[in-house]
């Protein structure tokens, strides 16, 4: 018999193994070297026209909504695992007055279409959008895929077309909107790597102090 084994004689598990599936948010690792190198659990595809988000007591991705316009995200959307919007992304975000209380959302981008949502991808961060949410901060980073053989070695946002971050601007300024009524979502400025990393470790920390 080939392969390894353990004590008893049987078959042993690979290191590292879950015996269950980890919460995306909480089981996780927020990835090789933050702030820069991320883990990204991706809710949402650019041909997704449903808003997909994770259920934080399950861990499963569950229907939020239906997007309301034809608008679909323009790079793959999700979340970094054991990252949270509280007082200290907050403190970064002039016109926000408190976190949204999710993980810190985060873009990648990605040369290759990638059509499948729960997954996760290594990441290499290069900037944000600084968002408020009525009066919540939600930022969200941007970071390529890592290796990925056009955007790959990109270290800045300024360094992307800007045809693609306007999309990201214009989606994240609209996604939220209800016929009739009023956006309550805001794109107050971009920002490169540095302020990005800030952010992230701001959403370290509040991780940290919320959830110990």
């Amino acid at each position: 018999m080939s392969g390894p084994e353990s004590s008893n004689g049987g078959a042993s598990f690979p290191k590292p193994f879950y015996r269950w599936r980890p919460h995306p948010w909480h089981g996780l690792e927020p990835g090789k070297n933050p702030p820069v190198q991320l883990q990204a659990y991706i809710e949402i595809t650019p041909f997704d026209s449903v808003k997909y988000e994770i259920s934080k007591t399950t861990g499963y991705l569950r229907v939020d909504r239906p997007q309301r316009s034809s608008s679909v995200p323009p790079a793959l959307y999700g979340f970094v695992p054991k990252t949270y919007c509280g007082p200290r992304v907050t403190a970064l975000s002039p016109k926000a007055v408190v976190g949204d209380g999710d993980p810190l959302d985060v873009c990648v981008i990605s040369e290759r279409p990638i059509n499948r949502s729960d997954i996760l991808v290594h990441t290499r961060v290069i900037g944000g959008l600084q968002c408020v949410d009525g009066n919540e901060a939600d930022d969200k980073i941007i970071a390529v895929l890592e290796n990925d053989d056009m955007h790959g070695e990109i270290d800045e946002l300024s360094d992307l077309p800007e045809v693609l971050i306007d999309r990201l601007r214009h989606y994240f300024s609209t996604y939220k909107m209800v016929p009739g009524e009023e956006s309550q979502m805001s794109v107050e400025m971009t920002y490169g790597l540095e302020h990005a990393k800030k952010v992230i470790q701001a959403s370290l920390e509040d991780y940290e102090e919320a959830f110990g």
